[in-house]
């Protein structure tokens, strides 16, 4: 019933590709056979701290020498510049089912990485409740919900908040972003039992976001943080 379920409801609202936005063919699929091919995901070498695509050789890129980050280690699938459009339009352009095909790419290629991590839960990296209503849905916690049903892990959306409306970061320099997300989250429970937890987000930037959630995952006494983002820019 189920598979019928599906079968009626896409008859009804074909997929979108995530990459032209054209409806996809054949029908079922999550994306064009000849749009497959132009996301490129991240690979060796990246930085061994937040997993962007390095572009010489080296361990750490240059924002992760000189900033040290509360996060114990993160992952990025995709070169930014190859997807950025898509990620537009899954953030804000109410393409939501977009989320189906990303978080399924995120549990096949960072697959291994997170049964390394084991992570007791994935927390994805909440919005405001103002600006979650405007769009309707929150994008990071679409890919936690599509990479936790794969994975088998639990998403934990109700133990980091966002009190702070925060302006849109990629607008501003990094001194800015950090003092815009200063106090910008806080846990809402007083006692939390969780050690490893994995943050999911779309889109990694500098890391003060994942610090900043980091941070109050720290003060409540998780112990290890990682993070998982979709996609992130290239560093040196």
């Amino acid at each position: 019933m189920t598979k019928l379920y599906k079968t009626f409801i896409q008859l009804l609202f074909p997929l979108r590709c995530p990459v032209c936005d054209d409806i996809v063919i054949p029908r079922g699929a999550k994306i064009c056979p000849d749009c497959a091919k132009k996301p490129e995901p991240i690979r060796e070498p990246y930085c061994k701290k937040c997993g962007r695509q390095l572009l010489a050789e080296g361990d750490d890129c240059k924002n992760c020498n000189e900033r040290l980050h509360i996060f114990s280690q993160g992952r990025i699938l995709y070169r930014y510049e190859t997807v950025s459009e898509s990620v537009y339009r899954f953030k804000y352009g109410g393409r939501r089912e977009y989320g189906a095909f990303f978080g399924e790419q995120m549990a096949h290629y960072l697959g291994d990485y997170i049964r390394k991590v084991q992570p007791q839960v994935l927390i994805p990296v909440p919005l405001h409740p103002r600006r979650q209503r405007k769009r309707g849905y929150n994008q990071a916690q679409v890919l936690a919900e599509e990479i936790g049903l794969r994975m088998g892990i639990p998403v934990e959306t109700g133990l980091v908040k966002r009190i702070k409306n925060t302006n849109p970061l990629k607008y501003e320099n990094p001194a800015q972003r950090e003092n815009n997300l200063k106090k910008a989250f806080i846990i809402t429970e007083n006692d939390v039992e969780l050690k490893r937890v994995m943050l999911i987000d779309d889109i990694y930037t500098t890391g003060r976001t994942m610090d900043a959630v980091a941070g109050v995952c720290k003060m409540a006494g998780i112990d290890e943080i990682y993070c998982l983002s979709l996609a992130g820019g290239s560093s040196f």
